[in-house]
């Protein structure tokens, strides 16, 4: 985007993945609240620029939401996208893994939906000078949240090569981790890698061009891999999911869209540990304590249709899974 452009509407930059899908899969959670006469509470763990949430708020007109990001440029332009539902909102700077506190803070028991939108945002996407995308000549952040610990520049030029190739290849899931952490290694002995440019020089010297004609863009893998490393997502995501879960009422529901494998493998790990009985095999009774406490409502995982995929080419690896919670133990 030139620089003398006004940004565009933040409606216009951000087209929710799976939108209808994910409402069509809180609703009922919600729609239980307002069967009992409660006002139905539904938290969006990835806020962004507010997509999910503007439409939720637009359909259910009795629901308040609560809606979290670490990145505080998010929450702003949110804020101002959902400034006529300022009454039932409360806008929170804080990640994901603090739900439950950030919930029992506000003076909820308790929740009735929870959406997570992982991964990195189109407004993350989009701002040039934060780094993520590979695409743009920027400086090397990759922060979600600006104001607080290390970016991709510390990691790549402080870390030792061992743990370089560790994260390439374990979070990156790229082959050529070897490869590229060495010369990561030789080329920051020569001048310190400060920018985006300079690391994807780095990476297309070593990556096979056979390799990057089949796979896309040869850097893709390591950002996406930094991009982890920095934020500390997966760690993240391992205590948030089953601190969400904790957070609902029966009849609640988790949504969770995740665009790697390794979400995907840690979303699905807790929906079917929560969603199994935990009877001895044989037992012939299965007490109360052995219950499942949810059900998974969504077989394997749920895809974007193609027409999606035209429409928005972010949506092409969004993968949906859901939860309901069935019961709570006394």
């Amino acid at each position: 985007m030139p620089a003398n452009d006004e940004p565009r509407p933040t409606a216009e930059r951000h087209i929710p993945v799976l939108l209808d899908r994910c409402i069509n899969l809180l609703a009922p959670g919600i729609e239980r609240a307002h069967a009992e006469n409660r006002r139905a509470v539904v938290v969006d763990c990835t806020l962004g620029m507010g997509g999910h949430s503007e439409a939720i708020l637009q359909r259910y007109e009795n629901l308040h939401l609560i809606g979290l990001d670490r990145d505080e440029q998010a929450l702003a332009l949110a804020g101002e996208r959902l400034a006529a539902f300022s009454e039932r909102t409360d806008l929170v700077h804080a990640v994901y893994d603090e739900i439950a506190d950030v919930v029992e803070d506000l003076g909820f028991a308790g929740v009735d939906g929870v959406l997570f939108d992982l991964g990195v945002s189109s407004l993350q996407l989009d701002e040039r000078d934060r780094g993520f995308a590979y695409s743009y000549d920027a400086p090397l952040d990759m922060r979600m949240d600006t104001s607080v610990g290390p970016t991709a520049e510390d990691l790549v030029n402080d870390l030792e090569r061992e743990e370089l190739q560790r994260i390439i290849r374990q979070w990156g899931e790229e082959k050529f981790a070897g490869r590229i952490s060495y010369a990561i290694v030789e080329a920051r002995a020569k001048q310190r890698i400060r920018t985006t440019s300079e690391l994807v020089e780095v990476i297309r010297s070593v990556i096979p061009a056979a390799a990057a004609r089949n796979s896309g863009h040869p850097a893709k893998r390591t950002f996406q891999a930094l991009r982890i490393a920095v934020n500390e997502e997966l760690d993240v995501l391992e205590r948030a999911i089953p601190a969400s879960m904790r957070v609902l009422n029966t009849g609640g529901r988790v949504v969770v869209m995740s665009y790697h494998s390794l979400e995907d493998k840690i979303t699905k790990k807790f929906f079917v540990k929560e969603s199994t009985s935990s009877a001895p095999p044989g037992f012939p009774v299965e007490l109360e304590e052995h219950k499942a406490v949810f059900k998974v409502l969504t077989k394997g995982t749920e895809k974007p249709t193609d027409e999606e995929i035209a429409e928005n080419s972010r949506a092409a690896s969004a993968r949906l899974r859901a939860v309901e919670r069935i019961f709570k133990r006394s």
